[in-house]
């Protein structure tokens, strides 16, 4: 690949980066949001890498010009050209400036086994607060439905947001979020399984209110993570989608 194109491709790919990192939230989809400096930094660096290979492919060569290479039969073997599938480097450093890919959805929970929830140490729990809808994590309710030998959660109407992931057979819908350590390469979902309600829309983002479906024993490893749905509401992706954490509206 010429030079100038070389350049050409590490300034679009900079470029990119700092769009989605600096006048949009679009790296969210990607990475966790204290990955945003790196970015930033990486976008800029990316830029002056690619200004330093253009000017220096400007400065004149030198010593003697060297033609190409002619092998014993006089075929030029010159490699000045770039190979035609070379230009499809340019389609994803286009893409962060046109065209950012969606966020991790159902496709990729669909496709990897739920994360495991840690055990909470014995007396660990709190008392749960009075509220009514209370607010919970998906994280949360798995441990108290499976772990809690007081049973707080029992009758009780919690409010879950998530997004929409098909369960197939079986019945009802999985109510998902996926976390990040790092970026998108190391993404862990966690689900509770969601009864008496119709499914939106695979990958819409819902808060579902409800409460526990008795299924199993309540406390133990055999409860079903699973809701009997009363209410579903249809919202915007949160800004911290990336985490089991109560949501966080876009803007906040």
């Amino acid at each position: 690949m010429r030079r100038f194109a070389q350049a050409g491709l590490l300034v679009l790919s900079g470029v990119g980066l700092l769009r989605v990192s600096l006048f949009t939230e679009a790296y969210l989809r990607y990475v966790k949001e204290g990955m945003r400096p790196l970015l930033i930094a990486s976008g800029v660096l990316l830029v002056l890498l690619g200004a330093a290979e253009a000017w220096s492919a400007r400065r004149p060569a030198e010593g003697p010009a060297e033609g190409p290479e002619e092998d014993g039969d006089g075929h030029d073997h010159g490699h000045s050209g770039v190979p035609r599938v070379a230009w499809l480097l340019f389609l994803p450093a286009l893409s962060l400036l046109f065209y950012a890919p969606p966020a991790l959805g159902s496709y990729t929970a669909s496709r990897e086994p739920p994360k495991a929830v840690a055990v909470v140490d014995e007396g660990g729990f709190d008392p749960l607060p009075a509220t009514s809808p209370l607010p919970i994590t998906l994280t949360d309710f798995t441990q108290r439905v499976q772990q809690d030998e007081a049973r707080a959660i029992q009758g009780r109407t919690v409010r879950m947001t998530g997004f929409v992931t098909p369960a197939g057979g079986g019945g009802g819908w999985y109510l998902t979020r996926i976390m990040l350590s790092c970026c998108a390469a190391d993404a862990q979902s966690v689900k509770v399984r969601v009864y008496g309600v119709a499914a939106p829309k695979a990958d819409t983002w819902v808060t579902v209110t409800g409460t526990w479906h008795a299924q199993g024993t309540l406390g133990t490893s055999s409860a079903a993570v699973a809701l009997d749905g009363r209410g579903v509401e249809r919202i915007e992706r949160p800004v911290n989608g990336y985490t089991d954490a109560l949501s966080l509206p876009l803007g906040s």
